[in-house]
């Protein structure tokens, strides 16, 4: 392939077979869509990445700060309070001791009942939903319920949003989700009862899914090649920050109203989105809307100073009449999600994937709340958790580029789970007392986390075919929210025995571990097209599996080709 056949986008077709024996896992596989398809015309235009990608992704990516203030939210909004009843004679307990059962009883003329007013530590946070509306003994578990209703939010607005967006564009669904999320956010702050917290909780979190999927997805639609892996990697960071700087909100609120309109407001100046974000050249394209795709390739072209070829707009044209016809003969029937169970490889693959997901989810979620509940001073080791997470991103580029994709989830969730359960081995007289074991064994916890997200991400997408691949992403993902779902029950637990949350998040990773045994690697292979080649793809030679259609998204460029794969 030529120097000017690649920077325009287009390489002539290749004989797979003559291709396998010239590639090896550490070179990038060069064979692009051909010119005919609009997704090389829109890299034709727009190049893999430059200025315009850069500003329209850096803005983008700031929508993942709000996703972490509310998702962790619940860390400050129910932190863990000293409690005592304050009826009648409750000689049994105090405010200095941890908040016990005890505490859920009191002694009226030498008759035991159950308490129904307490009163609070207040030192550190004046005011919480669990103060305000008891939130304590019977009423415990309610805190846990907003959490997991907030991630069974997540989840459906990941779905809802999702099917917007694909018929609505990805520009309208992401605006709508951020309106949503400033008006529910700060109606939250407001609500004088838990019963309307709830809901207006869960409409909070509808938009947060909705934001998260709708970003992510127009991110990846406008960048090309190796920055694909490069971007997908990096949007995580945001997230990160966000979770490092939500600690400043509750230090300097200290009380639950002004903490929640404090992470809800700030998502007012994502809505200039609607002037400096443009719609998906991609998805314009898909759905006909040549004009429009046109004025927003122009722009680009000219951001990126890239001259269009003077038939472009009639490619254009010819590739849309091309994808009509192929479309037209390829509704005969669509896979749907019974088809990743309907043969053993597949099954197989799909239910390694579903555990690996799960357990992602679980930890990292119960870890980020367990730090504020492991002791010492909570908005410090909230933020230290939020800073070792960019550790484990950045650091999961370069184990994927020279280990691969499952010996790099292996190897994060093996350490994931070892430091846990180291964790729950430090002895722990005072739970509330701070102990640096504790904390240094729950940090290397977090960074082995935070490397396996990311992976399982790409690995998911690189180990499902073509034809499956969007419903294979979005059922894996469901299943980290189940997980999600979990963790404030899991940490629970800690009222019956301390070393019980720590026990099950260092098993489970173990577990997932195992189950990475099933998944062939990816590094360097094509990427699975059809049904077919999903279940023949890892049968036999797990690492050095070639079906499919080229795996382009790892395509390198012109003057990098001596860059490993990743």
């Amino acid at each position: 392939m030529t120097a000017t056949e690649k920077s325009n986008g287009v390489a002539e077709k290749t004989n797979p077979e003559a291709e396998t024996q010239v590639s090896s896992p550490n070179t990038p596989v060069e064979a692009p869509p051909p010119p005919d398809d609009p997704v090389d015309l829109v890299n034709q235009a727009t190049g893999n990445f430059g200025k315009w990608q850069f500003w329209i992704c850096l803005a983008i990516s700031l929508s993942k700060l709000p996703v972490a203030w509310h998702q962790l939210s619940i860390i400050f909004l129910s932190p863990k309070l000293h409690y005592f009843c304050s009826e009648g004679h409750s000689n049994f307990t105090s405010p200095s001791t941890a908040s016990t059962r005890a505490a859920c009883w009191t002694s009226v003329n030498g008759t035991r009942t159950r308490c129904h007013h307490w009163t609070y530590d207040t030192s550190v946070f004046h005011n919480t939903i669990t103060t305000e509306w008891d939130l304590v003994c019977e009423r415990s578990q309610l805190s846990n319920v907003a959490q997991s209703t907030f991630m069974f939010g997540v989840l459906l607005g990941n779905v809802l949003f999702g099917m917007a967006a694909d018929s609505m564009g990805r520009k309208t669904p992401l605006l709508w989700g951020i309106i949503l999320q400033v008006v529910a956010g700060i109606g939250t702050a407001f609500a004088p009862w838990y019963e309307l917290f709830l809901p207006l909780r869960f409409i909070t979190a509808l938009a947060v899914g909705g934001t998260m999927t709708t970003s992510f997805v127009l991110c990846m639609e406008i960048v090309g090649g190796k920055w694909r892996t490069i971007v997908s990697t990096l949007y995580h960071i945001p997230f990160n920050i966000g979770h490092m700087t939500l600690p400043l909100f509750a230090y300097y609120t200290r009380d639950w109203r002004a903490f929640q309109l404090g992470i809800s407001i700030p998502s007012i100046l994502l809505l200039s989105y609607y002037c400096c974000v443009p719609e998906s050249p991609r998805w314009l394209l898909a759905m006909g809307k040549e004009k429009q795709a046109m004025k927003v390739l122009n722009r680009a072209a000219k951001r990126n100073k890239k001259e269009l070829p003077e038939d472009y707009q009639q490619s254009i044209a010819a590739s849309q009449k091309s994808r009509t016809l192929s479309e037209s003969d390829s509704d005969k029937r669509k896979p749907n999600i019974i088809d990743l169970f309907r043969t053993p490889n597949m099954r197989i693959k799909t239910l390694a994937l579903y555990v690996n997901w799960a357990t992602c989810g679980l930890v990292f979620y119960g870890l980020a709340q367990y730090m504020g509940e492991i002791g010492g001073n909570i908005f410090i080791n909230v933020a230290l958790s939020g800073i070792t997470g960019p550790v484990g991103v950045l650091s999961s580029y370069f184990f994927l580029s020279y280990y691969g994709r499952v010996k790099t989830m292996s190897y994060s969730l093996i350490a994931t789970s070892i430091a846990l359960l180291c964790l729950s081995a430090v002895p722990q007289p005072d739970p509330e007392a701070s102990s640096l074991p504790k904390i240094i064994l729950a940090y290397v916890g977090i960074i082995g986390v935070s490397v396996a997200f990311p992976t399982i991400y790409l690995l998911t997408g690189e180990l499902f075919p073509t034809v499956v691949r969007n419903v294979g992403v979005g059922s894996s993902s469901m299943m980290s929210r189940l997980g999600s779902m979990a963790a404030p029950f899991v940490l629970s637990l800690g009222a019956i025995n301390v070393h019980l949350p720590p026990i099950i998040f260092g098993l489970l990773p173990m577990f997932s571990a195992a189950c990475c045994l099933a998944l062939p690697e990816t590094r360097g292979a094509e990427l699975p097209q059809t049904m077919e080649d999903g279940e023949n793809f890892g049968k036999k030679q797990r690492s050095d599996t070639k079906s499919g259609v080229p795996n382009a998204a790892f395509t390198s460029e012109e003057n990098d080709t001596s860059s490993k794969a990743i």
